[in-house]
């Protein structure tokens, strides 16, 4: 330990309050530590640099709990990277979250009653920034309370000046290097958000809908119906206003002398081919598929293969057009679907209209349906950056924990479509290209203003500024930039995102990466799961189970609420959770300060530093040292794996079940003994023991080991904070297995009596004597004063062996037996009573349980799981009732 990290100050143990009380403590601690720069690194600072970037926040957004937990693990790595002596930099930002933030202000505008169209694009721009500088900074102010240690001098956001530059810079670069190019395909479309969406915008879920079956007429080649028939399956009917062929398998020989002719489209003065492809499935239906190649996809590519003709039936509104004839124009969509069904019908070419539950695409931001929509828009090529990405991953240098995502994420990489990067939104980073009077287009790296010249009037997908954002943050504006920032941390070191986004946001931000730096944006990924409820649900207003962690924090403090968030994130698991396992941490917080108050109340001024000489320390000191140097090595190697719930436990039991439970009731014996030199080994000891688990925890839970830190060391905050401690180094010359060994041997003795006080409804204050019989006779011997104390034993004795003689009982422990003399201790015949009742109760149990295994009615209808709970009861009934009659037996024997 540092000279400065022993600094004594007036603070006085003395001073904690009673109870640990978060509300009074955390924001305190929180203004500390960010007013002395603990939070802030600098590019020429000491240590070997580490680096991460937060996910940047929608500015639109509130903490949530996935928030809360993503930073909790970004605010554990950063603190304890810190400690380690790194020069570690977490850099924080927001996200201009182009869609989601104008669909707000938009909702706002309509509640005054206008809209952006009225308002014109730089009023409504003004209007948008202004919202930005009055609610953009909510969740970051939030991430303070749950005690995030970013550094807020480097605050970033997608849209500043810096990151615009750098956007427009590789959208330039790639347009040069024909990776980026204008089309018109085919794309995902939203009619509410009246915008396109990537792929990876779309959410699919399984919907119950509708199969209409259909057919359409077959005509000779003078264009009149032949009486037959091809019939169809759709669950779109609407779409049959754009049907331009149908396809048949090319080896289905139902419909071989089929291929080539043509059928009439019912309500258009039109016909159209029958055509073989390959991509029809057979077995599907009816075998033949009907073709709309301007609204599906798989449509669309048939429909390039055999030279269709293409018919956009819909406008942004999802509305159908004049395209589609008088009978038609002007609908809705859905109701759309409806009338063509009715007008099948009355034609008598509706076959049936089946249930049927399929994936629906609904837009990520809103919710509506997405439509397959023909659309002239900006796209990335990414072939190319996808192959340099997967390489990289395929070579190691860029890591996934857990490993098992390093996979799915390939095969994404590997099938990955060319990415639509333009939105008709107007909140974003503008396309960089212009139009000019002829016809001509051009795209610049500065504004054109050129008379007759027109800048397009799209924005990027949001997704393309994030993906700057590893090396974006540190300042790079172009392929010559050079900033301390971005020399000395970048490649950053590790990403903490959930799995979810992958597709999102990490594959983009290695593609680009890799691209313009060619570095990885950062060696390792590492994926959380979804906050999840205790019975593992979605969390959803709908369902009612929401929790918010603000909530959390202001109940149970910020140490609680991230300490149950850890303690189920293995990497990788969707992570559960109850506002009762937050009231769970919190009392362990609680354990925690009642144990750290009863040492400092009991040191004496006594300041962790050198420990006494191995040969002065009592077996339960070298037994804590011991078991410290385990945890030590258990909680080291789940830091290192991202593994949360390993540290978590491993401190847990090792503060509540180790140090508070036996150690700190064990010191007793010397702290308030007359030996004054044992009483000071035991001080130095807990001073040392409970300086390395408070850093050892700190990560974790921030503010109540920093609080109890101050007072044990005497720091005076600030510099001198525990957040600027050094990680304490594990000794492993302190691990002693004889030590464990003969520790558990008391420990085991020691709760058996407990035990068998409790079985007998002995009182603590009731003290009694036993007699030991073991193999372990010297450590008994040698330990008596502790095992009587820690039993509220008068005297512990060792004999050569237990005699079965009467008015005694036997305690069987781990080593040996315990022989208690029950004179005067126990009221037989009153306990025997005692017990009879119990064992009626529990044999009343078991005849109702077995009433219920006995019914066959029961058994059969009846939940498995609720059999299973029935039968798992009746082996329980059946341990309680064999413990009953064996301890009656035994009284009963005394009595005689």
């Amino acid at each position: 330990m540092s000279e400065s990290d022993r600094t004594s100050a007036s603070t006085s143990s003395t001073d904690l309050p009673k109870a640990y009380d978060p509300a009074a403590t955390e924001p305190a601690l929180y203004a500390d530590w960010e007013a002395a720069g603990l939070f802030h690194a600098e590019p020429d600072d000491e240590g070997e640099p580490f680096s991460i970037v937060i996910p940047p926040p929608n500015v639109t957004g509130s903490l949530h709990v996935g928030h809360a937990l993503d930073n909790t693990i970004q605010d554990v790595i950063i603190r304890r990277e810190r400690m380690l002596g790194r020069n570690a930099v977490w850099i924080p930002g927001t996200d201009h979250a182009g869609i989601a933030t104008q669909n707000v202000v938009e909702k706002q505008l309509a509640a005054e009653g206008t809209d952006r169209h009225e308002l014109g694009r730089e009023a409504f721009l003004e209007r948008v920034w202004a919202f930005k500088e009055e609610a953009g900074g909510t969740i970051l102010r939030q991430l303070r309370h749950l005690g995030a240690s970013a550094d807020w001098e480097r605050e970033v956001f997608t849209f500043d000046e810096g990151r615009s530059r750098a956007v427009r810079e590789v959208f330039v670069s790639l347009h040069e290097q024909g990776l980026i190019y204008r089309g018109n395909r085919l794309i995902n479309w939203c009619p509410r958000c009246n915008t396109a969406l990537s792929d990876i915008e779309v959410e699919h879920e399984d919907t119950p809908g509708e199969l209409a079956r259909f057919r359409y007429p077959l005509v000779d080649d003078a264009g009149d119906d032949t009486g037959e028939h091809l019939e169809v399956a759709t669950t779109r009917a609407e779409t049959m206003l754009g049907d331009t062929a149908i396809a048949v398998h090319p080896d289905d020989e139902r419909f071989t002398a089929l291929v080539g002719r043509r059928v009439r489209h019912p309500f258009q003065d039109r016909t159209f081919p029958v055509v073989a492809d390959d991509y029809v499935d057979p077995e599907f239906g009816s075998g033949a598929v009907k073709i709309t190649p301007a609204h599906d996809p798989n449509d669309h590519e048939i429909g390039l293969r055999h030279d269709l003709d293409v018919i956009d039936i819909m406008d942004e509104h999802a509305v159908l057009t004049e395209v589609v004839g008088e009978r038609f124009a002007g609908l809705d969509r859905f109701e759309a679907r409806r009338q063509v069904k009715d007008e099948l019908d009355a034609l008598g070419l509706l076959v049936g209209v089946d249930e049927h539950l399929h994936p629906v695409g609904h837009c990520s931001r809103c919710g509506t349906v997405v439509e397959p929509r023909l659309s002239d828009q900006w796209f990335v090529s990414m072939r190319p950056l996808a192959d340099k990405a997967a390489q990289a991953i395929r070579d190691g240098r860029t890591v996934f924990v857990p490993e098992n995502q390093t996979k799915w994420f390939l095969d994404w990489l590997d099938n990955l479509h060319d990415w639509c990067i333009s939105r008709q939104i107007w909140w974003g980073h503008r396309i960089p290209a212009w139009y000019g009077p002829d016809g001509e287009v051009r795209v610049s790296r500065t504004d054109i203003d050129e008379p007759g010249w027109t800048q397009d009037e799209d924005v990027l997908d949001t997704w393309f500024s994030s993906q700057l954002w590893p090396f974006a943050t540190l300042g790079w504006e172009g392929p010559d930039t050079s900033t301390p920032e971005l020399d000395t941390w970048y490649p950053t070191s590790t990403l903490v995102t959930g799995y979810d986004i992958n597709t999102f946001w990490v594959s983009r931000m290695l593609m680009i990466g890799l691209w313009f730096t060619d570095e990885v944006p950062f060696r390792t990924v590492h994926n959380h799961g979804l906050v999840r409820d205790e019975h593992g649900k979605k969390m959803s207003k709908s369902f009612g189970n929401v929790i918010d962690p603000l909530d959390l924090i202001e109940r149970y403090g910020a140490d609680a609420t991230r300490f149950a968030l850890l303690r189920s994130a293995a990497p990788g698991t969707d992570v559960p959770l109850a506002e009762e396992w937050v009231e769970g941490t919190k009392r362990f917080a609680n354990k925690l300060w009642n144990a750290g108050r009863f040492a400092l109340s009991n040191l004496d001024g006594i300041r962790p530093g050198v420990l006494p000489d191995r040969d002065v320390l009592a077996l339960e000191d070298r037994w804590i040292l011991s078991r410290l140097q385990a945890v030590h090595r258990e909680v080291d190697a789940g830091y290192a794996g991202y593994d949360w719930p390993v540290v978590a436990r491993g401190l847990y039991h090792f503060l509540w079940d180790e140090l508070a439970d036996w150690y700190l009731e064990a010191v007793k014996v010397r702290i308030y003994g007359d030996d004054e030199a044992a009483a000071q080994v035991a001080k130095q000891v807990l001073a040392n023991v409970l300086d390395d688990v408070l850093r050892l925890l700190h990560p974790l839970m921030p503010f109540v080991t920093e609080a109890l830190w101050r007072a044990l060391t005497g720091a005076a905050g600030g510099s001198a904070s525990l957040m600027a401690a050094s990680w304490p180094t594990a000794d492993t010359s302190l691990a002693d297995p004889e030590a464990e060994q003969a520790f558990a041997t008391v420990q085991s003795l020691v709760t058996e009596t407990n035990r068998f006080r409790s079985q007998n409804s002995i009182p603590r204050s009731k003290r009694f004597d036993v007699a030991v019989a073991c193999e372990t006779r010297s450590l008994i011997d040698a330990e008596a004063a502790l095992i009587a104390s820690l039993a509220g034993l008068t005297q512990v004795t060792t004999i050569d062996a237990v005699e079965d003689r009467p008015g005694t009982s036997t305690i069987r422990f781990a080593a040996g037996s315990a022989q208690v003399d029950l004179t005067g201790l126990i009221d037989v015949a009153a306990e025997v009573a005692r017990l009879r009742k119990e064992l009626d109760a529990a044999q009343a149990d078991l005849a109702r349980v077995d009433g219920k295994l006995a019914n066959a009615s029961f058994v059969e209808r009846a939940p498995a799981a609720v059999v299973q709970a029935e039968r798992d009861k009746r082996e329980g009934v059946l341990v309680a009732i064999a413990e009953l009659e064996e301890r009656i037996a035994a009284l009963e024997s005394l009595a005689g």
